[in-house]
């Protein structure tokens, strides 16, 4: 019952598929590479229509690192407890501790196995036990970070623990509140928040939305507890699928682009750890550009590009290879696939 990320469905529709991706991304880089030393250009200034207002994040980027700047009002007075505290659970509980959203004795966790139970509460200094009841029965928010399948025992081993003054907050992809509403007897408020691995360093990117007992009060409390890994945005539960299938399973996504873009590198002469920093830190760069400019891509895509320029030939060679199709039917896929994942309603 230990806790792991949402599941990251279908990569690509193909390993064909997947194969000219890279193909495509390889031919493009090397295209541009050949054409730069042929042509130099000045990139135009990028026009404003269509500006993407950036949202507001308490995260700040101070001597080349983010960190997360805890406003007082956003402290959480209510006790924690973290239900399977596996891969998720475990960054979660440190980036409430170190981030001081929690203090040590506001914060606990339980795990199935007595002895890594022990060894997590030496290492985070914090109650780990085994008894999911004992800590329901402490707490005031109760996190479910155990994977799909497990949700529906868990639910109703906690049931008698559980009020309608707690909040309970799931992390299970494709696991619906309405179904976790159903194996309990209190009308008690469900808020459902899918992240993605990205969270372990702090840059993760969490979906949220709320169950039929859940309010705007529930809601921010959730937000204030995954901002403090990376950004939030609450939705409505009908996109949580979408959400799974595009920023749960996206950096699998990306992490295909940056592996050919790393190739291609290669491909024109460079060293492979020199090839995979440069692709990686682009890709870090333009999506900052994105966040902190709130442009739409697009656009931002206008300022790299000049007529008769490099950039144009490579993004040639991606149209030629379909890139920008295979990744929506990629993620197509994937949320095709979390709508499949849904537990049997008994």
């Amino acid at each position: 019952m230990g806790g792991t990320l949402p599941n990251s469905p279908i990569i690509l529709e193909s390993t064909h598929t997947a194969a000219w991706v890279r193909t495509s991304l390889i031919l493009a880089s090397a295209t541009l590479a050949l054409h730069s030393r042929r042509a130099i250009g000045s990139h135009s200034n990028c026009s404003k229509s269509g500006r993407i207002e950036p949202k507001s994040h308490n995260w700040i980027l101070s001597a080349g690192k983010l960190h997360y700047s805890l406003r007082m009002q956003d402290r959480i007075v209510q006790n924690v407890t973290i239900i399977g505290l596996g891969r998720l659970g475990g960054i979660l509980a440190r980036a409430f501790l170190d981030q001081k959203l929690l203090g040590k004795d506001q914060t606990s966790g339980t795990e199935i196995h007595q002895t890594r139970a022990e060894e997590l509460a030496q290492e985070l200094m914090i109650p780990v036990g085994t008894d999911n009841v004992a800590a329901v029965e402490k707490a005031g928010i109760v996190l479910l970070c155990v994977e799909p399948h497990h949700v529906g025992d868990l639910c109703d081993e906690i049931d008698r623990a559980l009020t309608d003054s707690h909040l309970l907050i799931s992390v299970a992809a494709s696991v619906p509140a309405s179904y976790i509403e159903s194996r309990l007897t209190h009308r008690v408020p469900v808020v459902r928040a899918i992240p993605n691995t990205p969270c372990q360093v702090g840059s993760g990117m969490t979906g949220i939305c709320g169950g039929r007992f859940a309010d705007s009060k529930h809601l921010k409390l959730t937000r204030t507890l995954f901002d403090t890994v990376g950004r939030t945005v609450i939705l409505e539960e009908k996109d949580m699928n979408a959400v799974t299938g595009l920023s749960a399973s996206g950096p699998a996504f990306v992490y295909v682009i940056l592996e050919s873009l790393a190739e291609a590198g290669v491909k024109v002469g460079l060293t492979r750890d020199t090839a995979t920093l440069l692709a990686t830190q682009t890709v870090l760069g333009a999506a900052r550009v994105v966040l902190e400019t709130g442009d739409p891509p697009a656009l931002l895509k206008e300022s790299v590009t000049t007529p008769a320029g490099c950039t144009i030939e490579g993004l040639l060679a991606l149209e030629e290879g379909n890139l920008r199709a295979t990744l929506i039917k990629a993620v197509v896929k994937a949320v095709q696939r979390a709508s499949e994942l849904l537990p049997d309603e008994d």
